[in-house]
């Protein structure tokens, strides 16, 4: 049988199209569900009655109805037995979902976005959960939605823009106001194949840039790229053709600015994922890879991202012989959900998965110095004579 907890679970799958039925103007319909199977033990099922009575409006004062029936068991003779649960009213199905401010403000939103931009009617139709978790923020994202409508391409920085809100409002909501601008806005104010806030609306956006040092003093006076480092636009870095040189690339800016010297190799602070901008620079797939970044999940998720863009790319102190010298200084970590990295080696692979589970993290900076110096000019030296 059926228990209240149950029923609660129930009642809240209903809310979705509860809310959908607002949105069209529908009237409330009671709201029925399943009593369920009534146990065969006699105990149980006299527990389960007073359970789901207690929970029930007439001893509650909201929510479902239970209705009984005199039904004449063959093992028990003449029981009273629900034979209906049911919310009645619009009001008892809120009030026991608990929910009556929320459509409230849920209504006075719907009122307030049809008013002042009728265009979002399909979207709100379409997205009434949606409309809930933005509660709170209506006023706002309407203000943002009008201004884009009346100033498409408005080409400015975000921050810039003379909105009256937040300045940080929009970078924090953007998820949400690409949907409702993407359903406002003409085609002609959306530039479709940018899934990027900025260009997509026509905003003006710093342009990503790379971190670079050379690591041989040669290198710096044949391309003009400091010893110690310098930023570069990608797309400047993109033109400038560097093949056929050896990229040490890391995760974290100290190891980055402390490597060794190293002939015919130069140095990238990778910034953790943001290795992501490099995966059109064509001209790096005929150049040796090495990344090193933090023994953890994370620096094993990087390594395998770098991979799948440039297939050469070969990793450093990122072993177990490594974590095994300095695991002493392993701290906690962050949650991976991800079982399978497709682009490491079996033994990276493996030491990935013990980490992952562990949820441990050695960071590259606790590697000493002279550890990191004298495996970098190995593996350097092994790459020559290959």
């Amino acid at each position: 049988m059926i228990t209240p907890d149950e029923i609660r679970k129930k009642a809240d799958r209903l809310y979705t199209p509860f809310l959908q039925s607002l949105l069209l103007g529908e009237p409330f319909s009671p709201l029925d569900l399943p009593v369920g199977k009534i146990p065969d033990d006699y105990q149980e099922l006299k527990e389960a009655v007073q359970q789901l009575l207690k929970g029930s409006k007439e001893q509650a004062g909201c929510g479902y109805q239970v209705e009984l029936r005199q039904r004449n068991n063959r093992k028990y003779g003449m029981q009273s037995l629900p034979s209906r649960i049911v919310f009645e009213t619009e009001t008892d199905y809120l009030k026991f979902l608990k929910k009556e401010q929320e459509i409230a403000d849920f209504q006075h939103a719907v009122a307030r976005i049809r008013k002042e931009l009728p265009e979002l009617n399909i979207w709100l139709n379409q997205n009434p959960k949606k409309v809930v978790k933005q509660l709170g923020n209506w006023e706002n994202l309407l203000r943002v939605c009008v201004y884009f409508q009346n100033n498409p391409k408005p080409n400015l920085y975000i921050r810039e823009l003379p909105i009256n809100a937040h300045t940080k409002f929009i970078e924090q909501n953007q998820g949400i106001l690409n949907e409702l601008l993407s359903a406002i806005l003409p085609d002609d104010a959306i530039n479709q194949e940018e899934n990027d806030f900025e260009k997509r609306f026509g905003l003006r956006y710093t342009a990503p840039s790379i971190t670079i040092r050379a690591l041989d003093k040669n290198l710096q006076v044949k391309y003009g790229i400091s010893t110690s480092e310098m930023s570069i636009l990608i797309s400047d870095f993109k033109s400038r053709t560097l093949q056929g040189y050896r990229f040490i690339i890391t995760e974290n800016l100290m190891n980055f600015r402390t490597l060794p010297d190293l002939s015919n190799s130069f140095a990238l602070w990778g910034k953790g994922f943001n290795v992501a901008i490099l995966k059109d620079v064509e001209w790096l797939t005929h150049c040796q890879i090495i990344y090193w970044g933090d023994l953890d999940a994370q620096g094993f998720q990087i390594l395998s991202q770098l991979r799948s863009y440039f297939p050469q790319t070969i990793s450093v102190m990122m072993d177990r012989e490594t974590f095994d010298i300095f695991q002493e200084f392993a701290v906690q970590g962050t949650v991976c959900k991800i079982a399978n990295l497709s682009y490491l080696t079996p033994e990276e692979h493996d030491l990935f998965t013990d980490l992952s589970k562990q949820t441990i993290r050695l960071e590259q900076e606790k590697i000493r110095k002279d550890f990191a110096s004298c495996k970098l000019n190995s593996l350097a030296d092994k790459l020559i004579s290959i």
